[in-house]
């Protein structure tokens, strides 16, 4: 019973670790897009007056931009929620691969 459960446990500790980075960086792109918002709507403020077809495709593509940015913000939230060893394995082989790129690389330099 003893293995079994330290791996459970470690499994899920880097779980816990993962969701509360993925939560961090969640709530980042969050403040970002809603200050993408917020500049987009003052800058179709700012431009709209004149009602030129540029400020208002400019301050529409502002708020699409804006919008991409919360729906990609909610379906990663989605995803590690519903999936979060899948989640867990993709960081870890992606930090893998960064890892092994970078010794490879620096392997080179030395030569």
């Amino acid at each position: 019973m003893g293995r079994p459960y330290d791996i459970e446990n470690s499994v899920n500790g880097v779980r816990e670790r993962v969701s509360d980075r993925v939560r961090h960086y969640a709530g980042e792109a969050a403040d970002r897009a809603d200050d993408l918002i917020e500049r987009g709507r003052d800058m179709r403020r700012r431009f709209g007056r004149s009602r030129s077809a540029y400020a208002r495709r400019l301050g529409h593509a502002a708020e699409d931009f804006a919008d991409e940015a919360n729906y990609q913000y909610r379906r990663l939230r989605r995803h590690v929620s519903r999936h979060p060893v899948a989640t867990t394995a993709i960081i870890a082989g992606t930090v893998g691969a960064f890892f092994l790129l970078r010794h490879l690389l620096n392997g080179r330099d030395e030569d």
